[in-house]
């Protein structure tokens, strides 16, 4: 290690046991919500602390690949439900006929009742044509967007703000909508807004939709 290496260092102690127990309530409390948000304004300073979570995330060759569209008015927010209706009318016949009763009970309301949603993209590009840790597994800066959505969603957590993921929808609609350009990849558009209650468990486990695999069912020791 250089003398300039470690004037960079800081402590990596584990952390005391309230931050420490802290980060894992963040974690396992977090919920992907559909309805139950209020119409309590997300101020400015909240939305970018969260922004700010979501730019520290671990990125390949620090590429930073993720641009955050902020949508606030209420007559785009309609259109992008609109977008989603349509889509959401194809999905439903895609399931069996059980599958599509419990699906229909479903509320996926939190484009509209969220007063911010926010349409997370990829820049492939950035970072040049060659990218360290990307030489190989050209989808890395696809990885490292996902992971600025977790962060986002945590911090969210601990800020008792509700972030829910909505992927029923045509890509090129959103694009249009939103005046993507082409090179980026639309990653996830999150519904972000504050909320009074959260299921105690997954909503789809909840509502009997599939339940969480047992953990020692998926970890595998040296091969599958």
């Amino acid at each position: 290690m250089t003398k300039s290496d470690s004037q960079h260092l800081v402590s990596a102690n584990a952390f005391g046991t309230a931050d420490r127990a802290a980060v894992y309530k963040a974690i396992e409390t977090r919920r992907d919500v559909r309805d139950q948000f209020t119409s309590r304004e997300v101020s400015k300073e909240l939305l970018y602390r969260l922004l700010d979570a979501a730019h520290h995330a671990p990125s390949v060759g620090f590429s930073q690949p993720w641009d955050f569209v902020v949508v606030r008015s209420r007559e785009k927010r309609q259109q992008v439900w609109e977008a989603f209706s349509r889509a959401n009318a194809e999905a439903t016949e895609m399931f069996d006929k059980d599958k599509r009763k419990n699906y229909g009970t479903l509320k996926l309301e939190g484009i509209r009742k969220a007063p911010v949603n926010i349409c997370v993209t990829c820049d492939r590009s950035r970072g040049g044509k060659v990218v360290l840790g990307k030489t190989h597994n050209p989808m890395m800066d696809i990885y490292s967007s996902v992971c600025a959505v977790q962060n986002l969603w945590l911090a969210a957590r601990a800020e008792g703000v509700g972030v829910g993921w909505v992927s029923i929808f045509h890509d090129r609609d959103i694009r249009e909508l939103l005046n993507i350009p082409a090179q980026l990849e639309i990653i996830a558009y999150l519904c972000v807004g504050h909320v009074d209650e959260l299921y105690s468990e997954p909503e789809l486990q909840a509502r009997s939709w599939a339940k969480r695999l047992p953990l020692e069912d998926i970890v595998h020791d040296e091969e599958w």
